[in-house]
């Protein structure tokens, strides 16, 4: 018995679809593209914690779904049955941050589109998305946002703690108040005028005033 009798369908004929080169280009440019969007990921990670596992996740991704649309291109009864895999998978990891979403999409579309033989749209088309996301994601504004967290006695010293704040920054809105018996604490978000942060230290030292702490914030407040 040979080695194609083992065999009764047409297993050892599809291994000839896709050429080695062809193989061999896709995956060398998915990893190039990958390495390129890892980078660009890197470069513009705003978040708290950078995790190095993610970045390589996109990598990953790129080269995995380029070998998937190979096999899928080159076999219509094996895009089906890929399909139906595909379908049951559920994926549980909570993305962090929205822009997470974006870069997890490039990596798909650039594999797709590489397996797809359309290497000048996937390489033209990565160059522009990782500009676009340089220039816009690293700009920075000229008037950071900032959270004033006081701590005072009463109303007499949180009113004078406001006014002062009014008049050293250039906007200044209270977002939460906590009260309690001989306690107010105010979350204040304020747009400083110039980077000079002395103006805590004066705060902090005005009678009624326990405490004063400023913080640097990119991102909606919730309080």
């Amino acid at each position: 018995m040979s080695f194609n009798d083992i065999f009764k369908s047409n297993f050892l004929e599809n291994i000839t679809n896709v050429s080695i080169l062809d193989m061999a280009v896709a995956l060398v440019l998915a990893f190039g593209l990958g390495v390129f969007i890892f980078l660009v990921y890197k470069k513009t990670y705003s978040g708290v914690m950078y995790s190095s596992s993610f970045g390589t996740t996109l990598v990953a991704l790129t080269m995995i779904t380029t070998v998937v649309i190979l096999a899928v291109t080159s076999n219509v009864v094996l895009s089906l049955g890929m399909v139906g895999a595909l379908s049951i998978v559920r994926f549980r990891t909570a993305i962090k941050e929205p822009l997470d979403i974006a870069f997890l999409f490039w990596s798909i579309a650039v594999g797709i589109v590489l397996a797809a033989g359309m290497i000048p749209l996937a390489v033209i088309g990565s160059v522009i998305i990782g500009v676009i996301l340089l220039v816009f994601v690293n700009r920075k504004s000229h008037k950071n946002p900032y959270i004033v967290v006081i701590r005072c006695d009463g109303h007499e010293s949180e009113t004078k703690a406001k006014s002062f704040l009014d008049g050293k920054t250039e906007r200044c809105v209270v977002k939460s108040k906590t009260a309690q018996k001989g306690s107010v604490e105010l979350n204040l978000e304020v747009r400083l005028k110039d980077d000079n942060t002395d103006f805590v230290n004066e705060l902090s030292e005005m009678p009624g005033v326990h405490s004063a702490v400023l913080v640097s914030y990119n991102g909606d407040y919730m309080g």
